[in-house]
């Protein structure tokens, strides 16, 4: 069985609408009227038709042999400008000490911030149900195969990449972090802010108060869901961890979850990327995901050998990749624990 990752197109909508069904996603809902709108946005993106803060990358994992779609992940190129800034909280330590009791306190607070001139942001990511735990890692290709797009294409970008985590959320899908917190200055519930907040970010800078917020005064249940993720998102961490990305010690203004960073020219798959020229052989050591750059983007999981300039793949891989012996490609390795990268936690 194999699998190629590609930028979305028309004919996915159906496919990609029954992927989106299974989950709740805020930026790929089951809507075939968002979807379509995101389809061509994408489209106009991949074709170099829209200013970068206007652009969103959709890319989608098929399944060569069902012709299925079965995952997703996207690129927002600029999330955040003048119409619809980055919005999100910074946590800080504030020290209080009273030379009349002799005691001191070291608080957590929250600090509103607005960014009119944000980072590419990662999201989007998707693997249909019935494919998961394979042993293709399918997750992992849909997820790592866009920073190879990133790498052959650095000027798409801004310097700064970022991921939004989901949070802890209830089994209602609630957020305690947004019910202690945002409701109370904005009189929505989660579902709704959220939702306002991809088009319309506002509300956020006008009705949240610029003070510090103390979370020593948020119950118990908000303060607990504060920067971590929920069970199904750790994966995701796990992986932003091992290709360089680190807590930023902001949240999500919504529901607390965290937000990870990196400078992209060293996010590992960018870092360890390299334009290589395709030559066919049978003899391969190592897993590698390879991109090309013509007739389109395409990148898929092979074995392969590198020598040189040159990548070594087999003619089934090649066919995969539509691609011809002696053109350029772009690769990088699939596994980072042979090239020194280790996990930085939170």
């Amino acid at each position: 069985m194999s699998f190629v990752v590609r930028p979305v197109d028309h004919d996915d909508l159906n496919q990609l609408y029954d992927l989106a069904r299974q989950f709740h996603l805020l930026n790929l809902p089951g809507d075939k009227k968002v979807l379509t709108r995101k389809i061509e946005i994408s489209l106009q993106s991949f074709s170099n038709e829209l200013k970068k803060d206007q652009s969103e990358y959709l890319f989608v994992l098929e399944d060569n042999e069902q012709k299925q779609i079965v995952g997703s992940s996207l690129i927002q190129a600029k999330h955040g400008n003048e119409d619809v800034p980055h919005s999100y909280f910074k946590i800080f330590e504030k020290k209080h000490y009273s030379t009349d009791l002799g005691i001191g306190f070291i608080h957590q607070a929250l600090r509103i911030q607005i960014d009119f001139d944000g980072p590419t942001e990662i999201g989007g990511l998707l693997v249909d149900k019935s494919y998961r735990k394979r042993p293709e890692k399918l997750g992992k290709q849909i997820s790592l195969s866009r920073f190879l797009y990133m790498g052959m294409h650095p000027d798409k970008f801004t310097p700064r990449v970022l991921c939004e985590l989901t949070p802890i959320l209830t089994e209602e899908g609630r957020s305690e972090f947004w019910e202690a917190l945002g409701r109370r200055f904005t009189g929505l519930n989660y579902q709704e802010a959220d939702r306002l907040s991809q088009t319309h970010k506002g509300f956020i800078e006008s009705l949240f108060p610029d003070e510090d917020i103390y979370m020593c005064l948020l119950d118990a249940q908000a303060r607990t869901a504060v920067g971590r993720v929920g069970e199904h998102t750790k994966p995701a961490q796990h992986l932003l961890e091992s290709i360089g990305f680190k807590y930023l010690n902001e949240v999500d203004p919504f529901d607390g979850g965290p937000h990870y960073g990196a400078q992209l020219k060293d996010v590992l798959p960018i870092k360890l990327g390299r334009n290589c020229k395709i030559k066919l052989g049978n003899s391969f050591q190592t897993r590698m995901l390879v991109a090309t750059y013509k007739p389109n983007f395409k990148c898929a999981l092979v074995l392969a050998d590198i020598q040189g300039d040159k990548i070594i793949i087999s003619e089934r891989d090649r066919k995969i990749l539509d691609t011809e012996e002696g053109e350029d490609v772009y690769c990088s390795p699939f596994n980072f624990s042979q090239t020194g990268a280790h996990h930085e936690r939170a």
